[in-house]
């Protein structure tokens, strides 16, 4: 191995050492970039004046118009979870699946479902189901592991539901890197993979966990049933079309947002930043019928942009890092590694699939996807037979995966922070369990039957 590839190997490996320590990502890719982009030039196997790119990138990313999404849907998001959406939905759920055993297991991956689909960060919907379901579930008696797992499951699909924040990004590295593997093929037209592709690709996806969770619960319920007991009514409590009113009150409104940003991106009406904005809009009318958009628009608009300042500053951090990289000539070396394995494209793709896995211990979601998705997607999209949709829906839901995985899930440290004292940090680690297996056992089927990702996408958009 030449001294420039030792060197960008090193580092990845610094990066990732300062990471497990606690530094800060952006800092810390920033600077390791930095301090390794001047050992490369004082050892004559770098050109500092690379380094003059950086501006010119910064500015593209900023100009971006697909990523002029990300505060919009974070705005949606944060606004629906400060308008008391999630309790009212929560408390009509729980009414009408309850006084079945598991019934309030099953309507908090319901409400789990909406949320992740309306918000779109994994952190906002574990904080959410925390506080608002787990007391719940502990106080009709069910089991503590059982109650953790469902909530950190459940939250964690805002990763993978459109319109979820890891899809827009996702879909905007893999549409440069698609572009970048057919250009390297000589081909002078590229296609293009936009976001809009990876949401109608991760529906069906999406949907099959939710009922891989519910089959599971169920399953609970009737070969354990210690472990969901049912919910007595409650005195009062309305029954019949009185019931059936109150639930078409409570989930039209959402239902009608949600199916406007997704139904105006998939049926092409509008792009996922048109959509995004359809949305911003529509969870502030929601907020004002509630009479609380003066009262909550303030802390929306600040954690709006304390979380879009987090992605951007990490994006500008991983920018300076993957120029570095290939300045050090990264990109070759990782390129001659995956063509080397055995077991060609299968063998390339099941060792990126683990590195993201274990890199999702100790890196967040939108590290990843702009450190690592750049390197390693242009090569895999240039072997045969890989789809550049069904590449970013497996990636997506290995991320998911290793979210809630432990012992360093980062779902797990957000549902510790606000879980009810009784429920200690084995609870969780257990209860999440089942959930990972049922995880693992969907990215198999998906890697043997990638029509559930690429159908619906060339349906609508004959790709």
């Amino acid at each position: 191995m030449a001294l420039p590839e030792i060197l960008a190997v090193l580092m990845v490996a610094a990066v990732v050492g300062l990471l497990m320590f606690g530094y800060p990502v952006a800092l810390t890719l920033g600077g390791a970039s930095l301090i390794f982009a001047g050992i490369g030039h004082f050892a004559g196997v770098m050109d500092f004046s690379l380094l003059g790119a950086l501006p010119a990138r910064v500015f593209g990313v900023m100009t971006n118009e697909v990523l002029l999404a990300i505060p919009l849907f974070v705005f949606m998001g944060v606004m629906l979870e400060r308008s008391a959406i999630a309790e009212e939905l929560l408390e009509t759920m729980g009414r009408l699946f309850g006084t079945l055993r598991g019934g309030l297991g099953i309507s908090v991956t319901l409400v789990g479902t909406l949320l992740a689909a309306a918000k779109g960060v994994v952190g906002a919907t574990t904080v959410t189901m925390g506080l608002i379901t787990l007391p719940a579930m502990l106080r009709y008696g069910y089991d503590k592991r059982l109650a953790a797992g469902t909530v950190a499951a459940t939250a964690t699909l805002a990763q993978i539901f459109p319109p979820a924040t890891v899809l827009v990004l996702l879909g905007d590295q893999l549409s440069h890197a698609y572009q970048a593997a057919q250009l390297a093929q000589g081909n002078i037209a590229p296609a293009s993979v936009t976001v809009s592709d990876l949401f109608a690709g991760a529906i069906v996806p999406g949907f099959a966990l939710v009922a891989l969770y519910i089959l599971f619960l169920i399953f609970m319920a009737v070969f354990f049933p210690k472990t969901s007991p049912a919910i007595p009514l409650e005195p009062g409590a309305p029954k019949g079309f009185a019931m059936a009113r109150r639930v078409v009150e409570v989930m039209v409104a959402p239902l009608a947002l949600i199916l406007a940003v997704l139904g105006s991106i998939l049926g092409g009406i509008a792009t996922p930043t048109e959509a995004a904005s359809i949305g911003a809009l529509g969870a502030a009318l929601l907020a004002a019928r509630r009479a609380r958009l003066g009262e909550v628009l303030a802390p929306v608009v600040r954690k709006t942009a304390q979380i879009t300042s987090m992605i951007f500053v990490i994006l500008i951090g991983a920018t300076l890092f993957s120029l570095v990289f290939r300045g050090l000539g990264g990109d070759d070396m990782v390129h001659r590694a995956l063509s080397d394995l055995p077991g060609g494209t299968a063998g390339a793709i099941l060792v990126v699939m683990l590195a993201l896995f274990l890199l999702g211990f100790v890196m967040d979601a939108f590290e990843i996807i702009f450190v690592v998705v750049p390197i390693v997607a242009p090569i895999l999209l240039t072997m045969p037979g890989v789809d550049p949709v069904w590449l970013g829906i497996m990636m997506a839901l290995n991320l998911q995966t290793s979210y809630m995985h432990p012992p360093l899930g980062p779902t797990l440290f957000y549902l510790r922070g606000v879980a009810p004292p009784e429920i200690t940090t084995w609870n969780i680690y257990v209860g999440v369990i089942p959930f990972v297996l049922i995880q693992l056992f969907a990215l198999v089927v998906l890697w043997y039957v990638p029509g559930l990702a690429t159908a619906l996408p060339h349906a609508l958009y004959g790709r």
